[in-house]
């Protein structure tokens, strides 16, 4: 395509893309396609599985080991000894590695099919047809319907527009919305225009901030303006949430402790190794770093990674697209949840049940016409749930609507704006043109000077506009949605169609009131909010009337008194409304920046704030709030373009789903980190333990079989955890809250202890069975030091069980996991086979152990859950003393 098409009529560019006004048909749209490729910015080449398995290798600890087991490998082969301590550590390594790079792939792939979901769609013009596609499938030729609040997806030529306005600051960086045109532009001595100043031109990345129009699309991708400064913006970057932000400042602290306990174990070897041993410096090298591996959770951020994303595929399942990862944490920790009440706390459904007017079919036409709602080939009434009400409204009175336009055709309008709250539409009838106006009652009432009375306009006086205002809050008291139609008559066509100009001298028409009937899950989701702590509040632009009647059968207030309108919050400064904010529940006929006074008004207050919003002036209140919420279906592109969480019912409930999915999501989190420091802390402890004791408790590839069996399989099924019975009963998590908070840090401390003495108790049992006699000091048992290794590993399996709740006794929860059933079941086989099948117990160096000494080591692991069961009790009962 000529880059130079903004200097050329709209007619012409339309036709050197072999397109026309009514869209291309769907058999060159996939010809194109196939063609062009897709409507996709380049991004970052993906690393290889390859390249991958090597990031794995790059961590310090993995380093130091491989390194060891080179240097042992050697020594061993110089000596003709046994490889099989090297074998193991270098399996043990590649596993784990294997195990890191498909976490990875899971993860990412999960990520992947929710941008999928949340893909951009875009409302084309194909064959003569609207119809909705993603926007990646957009291709030069294409006939794109542009209104407020959408993304404008590639470049093109505008040919149609009304008051178009888009914001091109990706582009330009200049914030004021450029006023659009459809003329072609004249070069005149300059040797081109620039980007800015292209008014009859769209360019992907910039949106529309206000009307509407129609674009034929010249470029897509690669070919796009935004596509030549693509490889400046499409870098990938990875963005961790703060809890793996707080994962990865751990880790690095318990590097540390665990490198200051391994110089002490290294040390103290060196010592008891020196006067027996030839291989003592090696030997006591092996043993340190393997402990450090053992005891650092390396793979504690990728389960937190993999536990998120399998979360956040759940989510999606419940119809709550996560678009930001660190949503997950901050829904937990939801206090207050402010949402629009028509669509979300309602069914948008709106039908027409009352109105008030001298001329019914009058009414009706102005309602239809001041309107963007549609009648497709089948009848059905298509566009915004309001306008279609309308639509529909005129049929039952005998009026098409495309019959109408017939008639009188639009010829001008002044759009739809929140601040006006009204429109108006301009039309050619016998020679004449006549404008209707619709919207808030109130507002239109301003601009009406003129009483329509059975055909004849009469003068306004104080006491019809009394009437009409009791009309209107006897509507808004049946919890109706009101709107107003006002009519103006111009002989000629107005020079000047800007909303001031248009909307001047009105004729009052009449009234319709319709309903949209409260969804019915909501009524429970807010009683679940109440029960959950987090308080509901209701933001709408409808009459006060209306949203307290709605609020009040919601249960969101029960009083008239804690509803407010925007005026009345307008007259309250920002210092004086922090301070009262609590007192309301219900703000009316309010302005997109109101939201944003509503959410910092909290947020100063220290509330975790979500927000909900779909139109274009929403995205400040929600970039405001801690979790911005944007609306699936009615939403504007740019308000889902900001949000953290987006819905795809638009419903009041899913949010509430939301938040009970963040908790458990959150919580089981908590309870996979607490699973493996605990594990991790009871390997050091024995260890450490033995080594000042002066005997091995376990070699390096046993500490290493421990790490990989138990640091994975466990601690990813804990992920898969229901939510426990009284998770919505509890009051939001603290914000503040760190990964020790809520007695954490003494859970972990503790049951780490348990496992080691239990270990410790196996280990000195099967020496004495071993050998009939009891020693503590300076000695070695290859049998006390299989069971001591079969006990570890069990104990920390079956410690899993434990960690389903914190505080809770797992005899009393009314579900089962399956697949930590699942993991407990592959780790015994697997632990019993390492003992049993000669050459893997001949590898690892056990002793063939009896039954005996297998139902002892078993019996001292299983001990582990009522040792923890009882440490519960005595803290559910400690808690409710606080409590009272």
């Amino acid at each position: 395509m000529n880059k130079s098409e903004y200097l050329e009529k709209a007619s012409s560019v339309i036709e050197e893309l072999g397109s026309t006004e009514s869209g291309l048909t769907d058999d060159q749209a996939a010809r194109l396609l196939e063609k062009n490729g897709r409507n996709e910015l380049a991004k970052a080449p993906k690393e290889s599985l390859i390249a991958r398995f090597f990031d794995q290798m790059k961590d310090p600890m993995i380093i130091i080991l491989l390194a060891a087991a080179l240097i042992s490998g050697v020594t061993s082969v110089i000596q003709g000894e046994s490889l099989a301590d090297v074998v193991i550590i270098l399996a043990v390594v590649i596993i784990n590695a294997v195990l890191g790079v498909f976490q990875e792939s899971k993860a990412e792939k999960a990520i992947e099919a929710l941008q999928k979901m949340s893909e951009a769609k875009s409302k084309v013009i194909r064959g003569g047809q609207i119809v909705v596609v993603h926007s990646s499938t957009l291709v030069p030729g294409d006939v794109v319907i542009l209104e407020a609040g959408d993304s404008v997806p590639a470049d093109g030529r505008i040919f149609e527009c009304a008051s178009l306005q888009i914001e091109e600051a990706p582009l330009t960086g200049e914030s004021i919305p450029v006023k659009k045109t459809i003329e072609a532009l004249d070069l005149g001595k300059r040797k081109d225009i620039p980007l800015g100043d292209r008014t009859n031109m769209m360019y992907m990345g910039s949106s529309v901030a206000y009307g509407r129009g129609k674009a034929v699309v010249t470029a897509t991708g690669m070919n796009t303006e935004m596509g030549k400064i693509a490889h400046a913006i499409t870098q990938a970057e990875e963005v961790k949430t703060p809890l793996q932000i707080k994962l990865s400042q751990l880790s690095k602290i318990l590097t540390y402790l665990v490198l200051g306990v391994c110089a002490i174990v290294f040390i103290v070897n060196m010592i008891r190794f020196s006067s027996t041993d030839q291989n003592y410096i090696l030997d006591s090298f092996l043993i340190a770093v393997s402990l450090a591996v053992a005891a650092i959770p390396e793979g504690l951020v990728a389960v937190v990674t993999i536990v998120l994303s399998i979360g956040v595929t759940n989510m999606s399942k419940r119809n709550a697209i996560i678009r930001k990862l660190t949503a997950v944490e901050t829904l937990g920790c939801a206090q207050i949840i402010c949402s629009d009440k028509t669509g979300t706390l309602t069914q948008n459904k709106m039908t027409v049940t009352s109105y008030f007017t001298d001329d019914p079919a009058l009414l009706a036409t102005a309602m239809a016409l001041c309107n963007d709602a549609e009648i497709d080939q089948s009848l059905k009434v298509v566009g915004e749930p309001t306008e279609c009400a309308l639509v529909s409204f005129a049929l039952k009175q005998g009026l098409n609507k495309n019959e109408l336009v017939r008639e009188q055709p639009r010829v001008g309008e002044a759009p739809f704006d929140s601040k006006r709250k009204m429109m108006s539409t301009l039309h050619r009838c016998d020679g004449k043109i006549i404008q209707y106006t619709k919207g808030a009652p109130d507002e239109v009432l301003k601009k009406c000077t003129l009483y329509l009375d059975h055909g004849t306009p009469i003068p306004m006086t104080d006491e019809l506009r009394q009437k009409i205002l009791d009309e209107n809050k006897s509507m808004a008291g049946k919890a109706l949605r009101v709107l107003c139609a006002a009519m103006h008559s111009w002989d000629s066509m107005p020079s000047d169609t800007s909303s001031d100009s248009l909307e001047q001298d009105l004729v009052f028409i009449g009234l319709t009131g319709m309903i949209d009937p409260v969804r019915p899950e909501v009524k429970d989701a807010i009683a679940e909010c109440r029960k959950a702590g987090i308080r509901p509040i209701m933001i709408t632009g409808d009459h006060k009337d209306t949203a307290v009647a709605i609020a009040r059968e919601l249960g969101i207030i029960k009083d008239a008194k804690e509803a407010i309108t925007g005026a009345q919050l307008d007259e309250i400064d920002d210092a004086t409304f922090e301070k009262t904010v609590g007192n309301y529940s219900v703000y009316a006929r309010v302005q997109p920046e109101h939201k944003t006074r509503i959410v910092n008004a909290w947020r100063k207050n220290g509330y975790v704030t979500a927000m909900t919003g779909d139109g274009v002036n929403d995205a400040p209140s929600i970039k405001s709030a801690d979790i911005g919420i944007g609306m699936g279906i009615t939403g504007t592109d740019v308000t889902k373009n900001v949000a953290d969480m987006v819905l795809a019912d638009d419903n009041f409930a899913t949010i509430v789903g939301a938040v009970e999915e963040g908790r458990r999501i959150y919580d089981n989190i908590r309870k996979a980190i607490q699973f493996l420091l605990s594990s991790n802390m009871s390997e050091v402890l024995s260890v450490f333990a033995a080594t000042l004791l002066g005997f091995v408790i376990l070699k390096p590839a046993h500490l290493l079989w421990i790490n990989l069996i138990t640091d994975c399989f466990p601690a990813l099924a804990l992920g898969t955890e229901k939510a426990e019975s009284n998770l919505m009963e509890r009051p939001p998590r603290s914000a503040k809250d760190g990964i020790f908070a809520g007695g954490v840090g003494v859970d972990i401390a503790y049951q780490g202890l348990l496992c080691t003495i239990l270990t410790l108790a196996a280990f000195f049992i099967g020496h004495y069975i071993e050998n009939g006699v009891w020693e503590f000091m300076n000695f070695s048992s290859p049998d006390g030091m299989t069971m001591a290794f079969l006990t570890m590993s069990m104990a920390e399996i079956f410690h899993s069980f434990n960690m389903r709740s914190q505080r809770q006794s797992i005899f009393r929860m009314h579900h089962q996991n399956k697949f930590l059933i699942w993991a407990g079941i592959a780790s015994l086989a697997l632990t019993t086979g390492v003992l049993y099948i000669p050459f893997l117990a001949n590898a690892f160096g056990f002793q063939h152990i009896n039954l005996l000494e297998y139902a002892v080591a078993m019996g001292l692991a299983v001990l582990i859950i009522p040792m923890v069961e009882l440490v519960k009790l005595f803290q559910r009962i400690a808690a409710k003393k606080k409590s009272r």
